[in-house]
């Protein structure tokens, strides 16, 4: 490899920094989002969550997911808008990240999609909707415009910290109450 293409290739970004990879794609409110597939540990059929008391309006609530605790999100109240509505092709998104589980409603999983660094362009900012801080940027595909999220931010450590720890003790009463 001569110096030049040497060079070249030291100051491409990796894939890891320009977002190339596999995205979960899904449907959100008649919009097209998309999630790291390294981040996804799941998807299930959706099942009404057990409310937990004094969360925010976003989180619906628990599932248990074969014996965890798992709280549930609605993106699109996390994202200020409107709650999802639950119809038949609704699901439930299990992300994983910083050692965190948290499920989101969707209204719909499209497809994995293969992206390249080309693809993707860093987030806009205006116009996407959602606050630019969620947004890793935006991918564009054959079908239009694909808003990837940056999962590890949309959620801040203490919100993880008081939605697992809510949720543990919501079920722990739960289990006793049972007993």
């Amino acid at each position: 490899m001569s110096q030049t293409n040497a060079l070249a290739a030291a100051a491409a970004p990796s894939p890891k920094e320009s977002g190339a990879g596999q995205y979960l794609a899904f449907t959100l409110q008649d919009e097209r989002y998309g999630v790291a597939l390294t981040n996804v540990r799941e998807i299930i059929g959706y099942a009404k969550p057990t409310p937990v008391p004094t969360m925010p309006s976003f989180m619906l609530g628990v599932i248990n997911l074969r014996g965890h605790v798992v709280p549930v999100i609605d993106l699109a109240r996390r994202f200020g808008t409107d709650a999802t509505q639950i119809h038949p092709r609704s699901g439930v998104v299990i992300l994983e990240t910083a050692g965190q589980v948290l499920g989101v409603v969707v209204d719909a999983v499209n497809s994995v999609i293969d992206l390249s660094a080309e693809q993707i362009e860093p987030a806009p900012s205006f116009g996407a909707g959602v606050r630019r801080a969620f947004l890793q940027g935006m991918a564009k595909t054959e079908t239009g415009f694909t808003v990837l999220l940056a999962v590890g931010k949309l959620f801040m450590a203490e919100e993880f910290a008081t939605l697992a720890q809510t949720a543990e003790t919501t079920e722990l009463a739960s289990t006793a109450a049972a007993a």
